[in-house]
């Protein structure tokens, strides 16, 4: 392809680290002190904090009544209607009488409408969140434990009231999570649930939905299994006992399914033409409730019905502290879900009309929504996708839309909640699994993360096969867990690559997919594509070994081999001087004959001081000459290894390319003074560059530069550390390396 050319020219000297940072006056950041302003008390400090935790305050004094009252009421009015049918079918998704998800449609709505920082969220019920519940409600409060003697029938109102006690007390605990995280500044936890980790875990939690409202749509009783594989036994329950079902509730099901299916089809088709869409859910609810009232479905077909539902707000209960420690995991797995569920629905509709969602306070917000509304008999609570979708379309601008939805559920609860006593709980059901059609069609995720990440489908894999099995709040740790692992394992394995040259750039990249890029003769450049700890500095080394085409470690041993032979050598050769020289001066050495006369002996003790004494002065030129000979033989010269007869490295030069890294720890730092050391002992320089300043940093506190690594070998570009080694010269000497000690 044809490039435009564009050309740049710039003209500078080769930079290394020492260079860089004085020419740009480098020193470290000032550290801001943020715990003295969090000290400091003041009126207007006061009035932020205010109005931070307390958002109503700063949005509700410029509500535009004139432009957006109308659209408020609407919207408002159009999520209540779906609301009403939601919450009481959510509330039975929870193992709850329906009333209680009325209680939870209206208190948590208002208190979010005081303290949230969205405006198009619709808080209240939610399928995954009531399938969280009702998996803490039915495993600690089964039905089994409420078996009456005389004909082993369940005693419901004593059931129901443990589990809205189980219920409340969860909530206030979910609450009391995510107020003190949120006024921590914690809301950055939920970043460790990625995108195909939520669609996953919402997918399974889906299956967990469908497969609980089984025993509504065919009428039967079904035993409570909690635990591993719950799932799996509930399924094959429903099977075992499909024979028993009542076929007036079977009819009563699929007919509300086909009339929501119809109507939901009708609204996707008319949506232009309608200003509002049609309310399904509740004329179906409507509907049934007439035609169960004027049939006598429960007395004739033993349709079971939602009963009695009490007129009034309750009082508010105090929770039970002593089922804290019952309730404390499942409580923190529900927080961190409807918290993770709530600030991405926030983000998107923040971003698609421009205003900003603080993370933190809706932590705070959802967090007070569970705890008042875990103390008046509520259970957990997040927002829910397709209300929200129905808030936005039908022209929410505010919070003042959930505040109106609030008063309608209001008006319910006090007037109008009697009048669905007769309603069919298999419509209910119907009303759930309608609505599971969004998270279902998630299924066809697999195929698009086939195509475009293939770890991110392993992670939704995972997620589901565990959720699935193991049960939601095991599965979210299963799927966390595996995900983080997962994250561990991909920068333990990271690419590595030797860089060339493009042509005439200074632009580095992988000779394996650049097929224009060419190695700079006598200059190796390595890179990695993720950070360097301890968790890959050993297979980072063994790469780098491997990628420089040459068996480092087993020239390093043959170079100290031969060395090891010339020492040996060396000393022999001493050895054999030394004892040459104990002859030649034992063959000099005085010899008195008994028969000489004694001016003999007078004229040999003469002759022998004197040869005495030239042996003497011939000494100091003998050690004198042996000592040239140690000195020669342990020159500099003679351990290269062009002296040793090694083969040498084609490249004189290595330059490491360190831009990915992000930080450094004590085991990086080891093992880049053992590439230096290595290298070094082959005749090859080593060279670093483009190492953040953050980086340069850690280096300096890790006492890394030293004698013989400074932060000339340092460099600000790779380009910098190629020109610089292209103009330094094979060193035939070796040089000396201070060794690590691991």
């Amino acid at each position: 392809m044809e490039l435009k050319r564009r050309d740049y020219h710039m003209e500078r000297p080769v930079l290394n680290q020492e260079q860089l940072e004085a020419l740009g006056r480098w020193g470290p950041a000032p550290g801001a002190l943020q715990w003295r302003t969090w000290l400091q008390c003041s009126r207007a400090r006061a009035r932020a904090l205010l109005l931070r935790h307390l958002p109503v305050l700063a949005w509700l004094p410029r509500y535009s009544v004139r432009d957006w009252i109308l659209g408020d009421l609407v919207s408002g009015l159009s999520v209540a209607i779906m609301q009403l049918p939601q919450g009481l079918a959510y509330a039975l998704l929870a193992g709850l009488p329906p009333v209680f998800g009325l209680y939870s449609s209206f208190y948590p709505v208002f208190v979010y409408f005081l303290f949230g920082t969205s405006r198009h969220i619709s808080v209240g019920t939610f399928a995954v969140m009531s399938v969280m519940v009702g998996s803490v409600t039915e495993s600690l409060a089964p039905d089994e434990d409420f078996l009456q003697a005389p004909n082993s029938t369940v005693n419901e109102t004593a059931r129901d009231a443990a589990r809205v006690q189980l219920a409340s007390t969860l909530s206030v605990l979910v609450g009391l999570f995510q107020v003190g995280l949120g006024l921590v500044h914690f809301g950055f936890v939920v970043t460790y649930l990625s995108e195909p980790l939520v669609r996953g875990y919402t997918t399974a939690a889906s299956l967990q939905v469908f497969v609980s409202q089984l025993k509504y749509v065919f009428g039967l009783h079904l035993s409570s299994f909690s635990g591993p594989l719950s799932l799996i036994y509930t399924v094959l329950e429903v099977c075992w006992k499909l024979r028993q079902s009542q076929v007036g509730t079977v009819v009563t099901a699929l007919v509300a399914g086909v009339v929501l299916v119809a109507v939901k089809l009708l609204n996707d088709k008319l949506r232009r033409h309608l200003p509002l869409p049609l309310p399904g859910e509740l004329l179906t609810l409507i509907g049934a409730t007439g035609i169960s009232y004027g049939v006598g479905l429960k007395h004739r077909f033993g349709v079971d019905v939602v009963g009695n539902i009490p007129a009034g707000l309750v009082p508010p209960v105090a929770p039970s502290p002593q089922l804290f420690t019952q309730l404390v995991g499942n409580a923190f797995a529900i927080a961190v879900v409807g918290f993770a569920i709530a600030i991405s629905l926030g983000k998107i509709f923040a971003l698609r009309h421009g205003y900003r969602v603080d993370g933190n306070q809706e932590l705070v917000a959802l967090g007070f929504c569970n705890l008042v509304g875990g103390i008046f008999q509520c259970f957990p609570v997040s927002c829910s996708m397709s209300r929200s979708l129905v808030q936005e379309g039908t022209g929410g601008n505010t919070q003042v839309a959930g505040a109106i939805s609030s008063v309608f559920i209001l008006i319910v609860i006090v007037k109008l909640g009697e009048f669905f006593q007769d309603l069919p709980k298999a419509v209910l059901a119907a009303v759930v699994i309608v609505n599971l059609k969004g998270m279902l069609m998630q299924f066809r995720d697999i195929r698009s993360l086939w195509e475009a990440n293939r770890m991110d489908l392993l992670i939704w894999l995972v997620t589901f096969v565990a959720t699935t099995l193991l049960n939601l709040d095991l599965g979210l740790a299963v799927a966390v867990a595996f995900s983080l692992l997962l994250v561990v394992v991909r920068t333990q394995l990271p690419h590595y690559s030797v860089l060339g040259q493009v042509p005439d750039t200074d632009v580095y990249r992988d000779v394996a997919e650049y097929l224009e890029a060419r190695e700079v003769p006598g200059v190796k450049v390595f890179r990695s594509s993720a950070t360097i700890y301890f968790a890959n500095a050993e297979l980072y080394s063994d790469t780098l070994k491997q990628k420089c085409g040459v068996d480092v470690d087993r020239l390093i041993s043959q170079k100290k081999k031969l060395l090891r032979k010339q020492e040996l050598k060396l000393k022999r050769l001493q050895k054999e001087q030394l004892q040459a020289q104990a002859a030649a001066s034992k063959s000099t050495s005085i010899s008195i004959d008994v028969n000489t006369s004694d001016g003999d002996i007078q004229s040999n003790n003469v002759e022998g001081s004197k040869a005495k004494q030239v042996s003497t002065e011939n000494e100091p030129e003998d050690t004198a000459a042996t000592g040239q000979e140690d000195a020669d033989a342990k020159a500099p010269g003679r351990s290269t290894l062009e002296a040793l007869g090694l083969p040498q490295p084609d490249f004189h030069s290595l330059v490491l390319d360190l831009s990915s890294l992000s930080f450094v720890d004590t085991v990086c730092l080891k093992s880049l003074k053992n590439v230096f050391r290595d290298f070094r002992e082959i005749e090859v320089e080593v060279y670093m560059a483009a190492c953040h300043a953050p980086v340069v940093t850690q280096l300096e506190a890790g006492h890394f530069f030293d004698a013989s690594i400074t932060k000339q070998h340092l460099f600000a570009s790779v380009h910098d550390a190629v020109v610089f080694a292209l103009g330094r010269p094979r060193s035939n000497q070796a040089s000396p390396v201070l060794a690590t000690k691991l």
